[in-house]
């Protein structure tokens, strides 16, 4: 089965990449270029969830999946069958601490809504759109049993967290939340919208709350991810949706 990662920006790409021994090929799209690692294609799309939902229906629906013209008889590629929004994020500590990995079982648009008088509405409290995804079950149980990630929601904002109240408050609106990144709803959208099932995959490289970037771990976070993707890649390779039908 072929797999799209989709990242933010190329240091996390180049951190999934080195999993599997770097790119093999790079396939290059308006704006971006697809970096080919057997049945991986991993995609540094932009940050936010507007740039990750265009880079990943653009890879989805682009000469990249099996619309791809084929050339001196060789067969196509496959379509995708799964797509993964991957990264780097901020953990709502110490359930998930730095350096830690988490796979979400639910991906959260966070602040899509309104603000009332009576607090904050989801986009679905206002009659229209979603505010949810949910990866399949069977695939998150496996990922998190190969990699030793813990399963949770992850929150996607369009602002990054950058003080208590506000760290407060998320976690009040959604109770058992792990983590928050940027992209994850935008990816899902994307990916739903195509017909292919989601995944979000996260390393913890700082706390959700005041922004102390001497407190960040980056580096640890980017090698956890790189980690994660060794171990999963199995997993995710050979993955059939039919698990999760049959429970």
């Amino acid at each position: 089965m072929r797999v799209l990662v989709v990242t933010a920006v190329p240091v996390e790409r180049d951190a999934v990449t080195r999993a599997f021994g770097g790119p093999e090929e790079r396939v290059a799209l308006p704006g971006a270029e697809l970096h080919r690692c057997g049945a991986f294609d991993v995609l540094a799309g932009g940050a936010g969830p507007a740039a990750a939902a265009a880079a990943t229906a653009f890879a989805l629906a682009s000469g990249a999946s099996a619309s791809e013209t084929s050339v001196a008889g060789a067969s196509a590629p496959a379509p995708y069958g799964l797509v993964v929004s991957a990264g780097i994020g901020g953990a709502f500590t110490p359930v998930t601490p730095l350096g830690s990995l988490i796979v979400a079982d639910g991906i959260v648009a966070a602040d899509l809504g309104a603000e009332t008088a009576d607090g904050f509405l989801p986009v679905t409290a206002l009659g229209f759109g979603r505010d949810r995804f949910t990866p399949p079950p069977a695939l998150v149980r496996a990922v998190a049993a190969a990699t030793g990630a813990a399963a949770g929601p992850v929150l996607t904002v369009s602002t990054v967290t950058g003080s208590a109240e506000r760290a407060g408050a998320l976690l009040a609106a959604h109770p058992g939340a792990l983590a928050e990144a940027m992209e994850g709803f935008g990816v899902a959208e994307a990916a739903a919208r195509a017909d292919v099932p989601v995944l979000e995959v996260r390393a913890v490289s700082n706390a959700v709350g005041p922004r102390d970037r001497d407190a960040w771990r980056i580096g640890d976070a980017l090698s956890a991810l790189t980690d994660a993707f060794g171990k999963a890649a199995p997993v995710l390779e050979g993955w059939n949706s039919h698990e999760d039908l049959e429970g």
